[in-house]
């Protein structure tokens, strides 16, 4: 499964140890992660995701593929700026989203639109996601949904 995950591209210590421990998850049970392939959230869930063996997926927003942190496997340059959001959430066959603001809203919106779970730690409350309190509970969560 191909899980995306979304969140803030500034975060706490906390909020990087949720996102970092969320990849460690995907990685450990097979699941591939799809994210926007920058800072923040980003960086902490594809550390994760690679040190348990992991294939990460970058969407960028930008035109230059090495633009990507250094932990994703597979970047895919857009130069749509946000627009790419979009991208990010189709590819995924669920997301998981960890904080965030409003690059974060948006993804969370066009997730919902396409009927994908949702989980969410310590982000937005809407009808729709489900509010789970770890990384663990999330994961849980996006593989029972499928």
């Amino acid at each position: 499964m191909r899980v995306s995950v979304i969140g803030g591209s500034t975060v706490t210590d906390d909020q990087y140890r949720q996102a970092h421990r969320v990849g460690e998850l995907l990685g450990e049970r097979g699941h591939e992660v799809v994210c926007g392939g920058l800072g923040g959230v980003m960086d902490a869930v594809c550390s994760g995701a690679r040190e348990t063996g992991g294939h990460t997926i970058g969407i960028l927003p930008g035109e230059e593929r090495a633009a990507a942190n250094e932990d994703v496997e597979t970047a895919v340059a857009t130069g749509m700026g946000n627009a790419r959001n979009v991208l990010v959430v189709l590819n995924g066959d669920a997301v998981i989203a960890v904080d965030g603001s409003n690059g974060t809203l948006s993804e969370l919106g066009h997730a919902l639109d396409m009927g994908r779970p949702v989980a969410g730690v310590g982000t937005y409350t809407l009808e729709g996601i489900r509010s789970v309190e770890s990384a663990e509970h999330a994961v849980d969560y996006v593989e029972s949904a499928l």
